[in-house]
């Protein structure tokens, strides 16, 4: 039986450069789409698969990521007083308790690897354990990593999100060689980070959601520089497959939003609006009035 996954690493230090000046003085995981900062949207995902424990790998200047998740006494007091208790259990879910949540700094921008490695002390030397990049949203019922929690109880070993992508996008991506297409599931061969174009093993693309070997912390242990000079993930994963172990790639149901682009954001921002009950009928009004507009003008 797979040991069961109760811990995520959350790797959060980046700059955010791309959403400057936003982006000098607050967190781009704090950044929100309607209503719900980016972070928001990864914990509820996580807590929807089981995950229990939380560690998040930050960098200096992230303290609103961290007072997020603190409890707003205050607030919550106002929110009772007044009856809202709508409001007060919207509160209550960006709460975390004491011990469920860990902050490790990521001293140096060393690439993905390098973050995930900077969270092993954390991570006992025989668990499996998931990672979620925020930057990717992830619109699917179930959640992407419960889906994935699910498909890993059939499975084991390690197991990467994979959508398809374009054959003029690989480059931007980790890129799955696949051994055997079992459908929603596919066994993996081989791993290829942003691959040179017209060079990508297949169509399949690694997006930000992981369940991982524990294995592939030792691999990381190795601190092995690789494209970009970078510690790269997906190269521990490789090393893993090369040693005989399996690795997965799931198909996941879903939509999931580039929010690392600002169009990517935007439209992450119009699809989770239009999901809104209390929004969709005017938002979608709007849009509408909109795109008239643009076409009149054409």
């Amino acid at each position: 039986m797979n040991r069961k996954v109760t811990k995520a690493i959350f790797p959060v230090a980046g700059l955010g450069t791309r959403f400057l000046p936003a982006t000098k003085s607050i967190p781009k995981e704090i950044m929100t789409l309607v209503d719900r900062p980016l972070i928001q949207y990864a914990i509820d995902e996580a807590r929807a698969a089981g995950i229990t424990e939380f560690i998040f790998v930050t960098s200096r200047g992230k303290g609103a990521l961290e007072d997020y998740f603190d409890h707003a006494h205050e607030l919550e007091a106002s929110l009772r007083k007044s009856g809202k208790n709508e409001l007060l259990e919207i509160l209550r879910g960006t709460n975390m308790e004491s011990g469920a949540i860990a902050y490790i700094r990521q001293h140096k921008a060393l690439g993905l690897g390098h973050a995930v490695w900077c969270g092993r002390r954390l991570v006992a030397d025989d668990e499996p354990f998931a990672v979620i990049l925020t930057d990717d949203v992830i619109m699917g019922e179930p959640p992407c990593l419960q889906q994935m929690i699910e498909a890993y109880g059939e499975t084991g070993g390690s197991m990467v999100a994979t959508m398809e992508v374009a054959p003029e996008k690989a480059s931007a991506y980790g890129v799955l060689d696949v051994a055997e297409d079992m459908g929603a599931i596919v066994k993996v061969r081989g791993m290829v980070e942003k691959p040179a174009a017209g060079t990508a093993p297949s169509n399949l693309a690694v997006i930000g959601r992981y369940i991982l070997a524990p294995t592939v912390m030792e691999n990381l242990n190795k601190l092995k520089a690789g494209s970009g000079g970078e510690i790269q993930l997906t190269d521990a994963i490789a090393d893993d497959i090369a040693a005989g172990r399996d690795v997965f790639g799931l198909r996941f149901r879903g939509q999931r939003f580039d929010c690392g682009s600002k169009a990517g954001f935007l439209q992450a921002t119009v699809a989770f609006g239009l999901e809104r009950p209390e929004l969709s009928e005017e938002f979608a009004e709007y849009l509408h009035d909109v795109m008239a507009l643009r076409r009149a003008a054409e």
